[in-house]
């Protein structure tokens, strides 16, 4: 698999993106000058943010004035989610150069082929609002969170699948994966997208969270997908090593920009 060639690489990168943004979308969006806007409050920023999705014709000030109006309605600090795919190509620098703040780094993970994932045994499916509020309770989500988190699963346009390993009752590993198979996604068999891995912290150091990913890897096989991404934080040391014995690849790094101290907060 690291043998990849980097025009291969990059057109599996841009399949992640384009299946990472379908994956998390959510109820609340609108649409300014070719950027997308998620509205939606909760602890997942992908899931209120500006993603820059093409160039457009207004001035840079303008877009961001019309952005800042659509999160000040939803009661959000405006934020951009920043990737190598970003328009208009130098927004980076010029949102650097007016002293936004970059901050929480994500590596975006890539593995070509699903072949060597045979076992999908193990899992135990949840519900969309079971899971959020398995998760939100384990990672200290407000109510509010797991409530918001429920509804985008519910929601969300491409389907979220929440499983669970367990033994004797207790449990050793939780997470979702969602099967893209849209439009140019199904050329090649769909893609699909790890979220939300999680072990128990008494239970870390046990290789539950890699048998989690393998089955859920199984599964997704099992159901025509071809091919998987993940987005991991870039300061995720144990996670990435884990993700790297299965398999995974680096394809690029994101970050977030803002100018309002409560989206860093």
């Amino acid at each position: 698999m690291s043998s990849m060639t980097p025009a291969a690489l990059d057109a599996l990168a841009r399949r992640a993106e384009q299946a990472g943004l379908n994956a998390a979308s959510a109820p609340r969006e609108a649409q300014v000058d070719g950027w997308l806007l998620r509205l939606s409050p909760g602890k997942a920023k992908r899931s209120r943010c500006v993603n820059a999705l093409a160039a457009g014709s207004l001035p840079l000030d303008e877009v961001l004035r019309r952005c800042r109006a659509a999160f000040d309605r939803a009661g959000l600090p405006l934020m951009l989610r920043l990737t190598p795919f970003s328009q208009p190509v130098d927004l980076d620098g010029q949102l650097a150069a007016m002293g936004w703040r970059d901050f929480d780094p994500a590596d975006v993970m890539v593995l070509p082929s699903l072949d060597a994932f045979g076992d999908a045994g193990g899992l135990t499916p949840l519900a969309p609002a079971a899971y959020a509020d398995l998760i939100g309770t384990l990672r200290g989500s407000s109510a509010t969170e797991i409530d918001g988190h429920a509804r985008r699963l519910e929601q969300a346009t491409v389907r979220h699948q929440a499983f669970k390993m367990t033994r004797d009752g207790e449990l050793l590993a939780c997470g979702q994966v969602a099967i893209d198979t849209a439009g140019d996604l199904a050329s090649e068999g769909g893609i699909a997208g790890l979220f939300d891995i999680f072990t128990p912290e008494d239970q870390r150091g046990r290789g539950h969270g890699w048998r989690l990913c393998a089955a859920l890897l199984a599964e997704a096989r099992r159901q025509g997908a071809s091919s998987a991404y993940l987005q991991v934080g870039a300061a995720n040391d144990v996670a990435r090593r884990l993700y790297g014995r299965l398999g995974f690849l680096q394809a690029y790094r994101y970050h977030f920009r803002s100018d309002d101290p409560r989206a860093w907060a």
